[in-house]
């Protein structure tokens, strides 16, 4: 219990903040089964990870949910620009799940993905600002924006990073890239979240014996959006003063430790 108690928190911080929850999902599970190799299907537990997933997918709707209830009356023409944007994430997370699973539980991989996370970083914090609202947004920038969180598949990748990155390079102020970055996370991790709810429901269905019993789920789910509305709010705050750039100091010593003690010598 206190491991999955450990992954969640984790996910919780690391979803929001700029720093790859993924990453350090895939990393810290390798670890533990260094530790423990009966602990290695926590950290590669598809179950557990959508589960988590979906408690900070509650982290947002409770921190955006003036924007969302915008999204559903005033601003409706954002909507059909989030399941656009959608698309490219869908396509690359199907195909790399379906034809190279073990690539998403590489933990050298996820380690040199979070050098890439730092440079992204460093970029971001050298751009000037813009002035632009992401309610304004059209076709093609949505479906670049969505390419950026495409990319995000990759473990080490943090996708808040990717997607706030992409939309100020499209020329969105501060808030409004943080904001579509986490519109557009809505119904990406909610469809994820219900195949795994119906694996779970099918499973039990089936009379078959689950990773993981339902409560350890709810309380994992539970720390998850907690520690989440936490870690939102702080990425908030940081991004109004132009400090998210600060992650690259933690990405780039940890990518740098961990390349080194999964691919370095024994």
């Amino acid at each position: 219990m206190y491991k999955i108690l450990i992954l969640a928190a984790v996910q919780g911080i690391a979803e929001f903040l700029p720093i790859s929850s993924s990453g350090h999902l895939v990393i810290l599970g390798a670890l533990l089964a260094e530790l423990s190799a009966s602990v290695r299907e926590l950290g590669e537990s598809p179950t557990l990870e959508i589960t988590l997933h979906a408690g900070t997918l509650g982290s947002i709707l409770v921190v955006y949910w003036k924007r969302i209830l915008k999204l559903l009356t005033s601003d409706r023409r954002v909507l059909p620009l989030l399941a656009w944007g959608t698309i490219p994430v869908v396509v690359v997370g199907l195909t790399i799940k379906s034809q190279f699973p073990t690539l998403l539980m590489n933990p050298s991989l996820a380690a040199a993905m979070l050098l890439v996370t730092g440079s992204m970083l460093v970029v971001l914090g050298r751009l000037s600002s813009r002035e632009g609202y992401y309610t304004e947004l059209n076709w093609r920038a949505a479906m670049i924006i969505g390419c950026f969180q495409a990319f995000a598949i990759l473990p080490g990748v943090s996708r808040s990073g990717s997607t706030i990155l992409g939309g100020r390079l499209l020329g969105l102020k501060n808030d409004d890239s943080v904001t579509f970055s986490f519109l557009l996370a809505i119904p990406a991790i909610l469809g994820a979240s219900l195949l795994a709810v119906r694996d779970i429901w099918e499973q039990a269905r089936a009379g078959e014996t689950l990773e993981f019993s339902l409560n350890e789920l709810a309380i994992g789910t539970s720390v998850s959006f907690l520690v989440g509305i936490a870690a939102l709010t702080w990425l908030i705050r940081w991004s109004r003063k132009d400090r998210l750039h600060w992650f690259a100091y933690w990405c780039f010593p940890a990518g740098i430790w961990a390349l080194y003690h999964f691919s370095g010598p024994p």
